[in-house]
């Protein structure tokens, strides 16, 4: 008895310690949004995507969201540049990887489309203070 009673604590106690581990993954997979930095390695290692990994910083200070829209059907990533208006290194990037700028875009935004049908690229800049938004949609409704 002593045997199996030893045998059920050390499977329970690395059952508890797999959860703790993966807790913050869990957690992640479900979260409907998230606001994080290039150093919270974690969150930048999970949430974004290569092409915003790759994309030009055009500013010292940015930092990056994500959120799910209407649950799995829409996902949003984005990398927010502050005190810049500039856009020319995200476009020559884009171009550089095969992206193509598209005539119709949602307001005041450039949309650029890949080999990806349920990707857009949409490049922003801010209005209301110095900043450019590049945003990565995943549409999954289409």
């Amino acid at each position: 008895m002593k045997k199996s009673s030893k045998i059920v604590g050390i499977v329970a106690v690395l059952i508890v310690a797999g959860l703790l581990y993966s807790w913050p993954l869990i957690q992640m997979e479900f979260a409907g949004s998230a606001h994080y930095t290039e150093q919270d390695q974690r969150e930048y290692a999970f949430y974004t995507p290569d092409i915003l990994k790759k994309m030009p910083r055009i500013s010292p200070r940015y930092d990056f969201d994500f959120a799910n829209i209407t649950g799995p059907s829409t996902h949003v990533y984005a990398v927010n540049f502050y005190a810049t208006e500039d856009t020319s290194k995200i476009d020559n990037y884009l171009t550089s990887i095969g992206y193509q700028r598209q005539d119709n875009c949602n307001i005041d935004n450039e949309c650029w489309k890949g080999k990806d049908p349920v990707e857009t690229v949409m490049v922003m800049k801010l209005k209301s203070e110095k900043g450019v938004v590049v945003q990565v949609v995943y549409d999954f409704t289409s």
